[in-house]
């Protein structure tokens, strides 16, 4: 099995450190820079696997490293390291790119787990074509709504993701817990009004097209009905 390369940006030595050879036990290959300065340097220079990035550093912050990343590379997926726990923080990050967070301190299992569930959904791929949503034409690989030939809506990797699930149950009913569960890793309080917010603004996305709803099923998922 190939290795993964990891680019690991943290400005804590002695986590760094830890994550690092943790890592290269299981046999992960681990470029460690202690800002996104450097990470943009070390990103140019070679393809990784994965991104493993603390949100607080000098010089140049864990969001803005990846808003640059996305800017060539929409694929690599970015797991944040933060010390945030504030909804608008984790919202922040999935805005900026990012795939997944853990809240620090955190369980090096844990981190292993993440960064294998999404090393393995980068493998699977997305689906390669564009879908119709009422009057949006729905672009899941480059992340995009266009209404009536026009681009009306770049999206974040997590709204992208939960508008793809959506419209594979289109008219079904998409439970809340299973969507949690394998977007959040957790169905837990604060995850669900994460996901909540990120509903809103999918709706914000589709208001120009009347036709198309997402509906709240109380106590049990979204429909979306067009």
């Amino acid at each position: 099995m190939k290795q993964a390369k990891v680019l690991l940006l943290e400005d804590e030595l002695q986590l760094a450190k830890i994550v690092s050879e943790s890592l290269q036990t299981r046999g992960f290959i681990v470029t460690h820079v202690v800002n996104g300065v450097l990470g943009t340097e070390a990103i140019r220079k070679s393809a990784f696997d994965i991104c493993i990035v603390d949100v607080m550093m000098p010089f140049m912050d864990g969001f803005t490293f990846v808003e640059q990343v996305r800017k060539t590379d929409k694929q690599v997926p970015v797991l944040f390291l933060t010390a945030k726990s504030q909804t608008e923080d984790v919202i922040k990050g999935y805005e900026a790119g990012g795939n997944d967070y853990l809240r620090k301190p955190f369980s090096l299992e844990e981190l292993i787990l993440r960064l294998n569930e999404l090393l393995r959904r980068k493998a699977a791929g997305q689906t390669p074509s564009s879908t119709d949503i009422g009057q949006y034409t729905f672009d899941m690989n480059k992340q995009e709504l266009w209404f009536s030939g026009r681009l009306t809506g770049k999206l974040s990797h997590r709204e992208n993701e939960l508008l793809t699930l959506l419209i594979q149950h289109k008219n079904l009913v998409l439970d809340r817990k299973a969507v949690l569960l394998k977007l959040w890793g957790d169905d837990n309080f604060f995850n669900t009004r994460t996901m909540d917010v990120f509903i809103t603004k999918l709706r914000k996305h589709l208001q120009q097209d009347p036709s198309i709803e997402i509906i709240n099923i109380r106590g049990v998922g979204y429909k979306l009905t067009v």
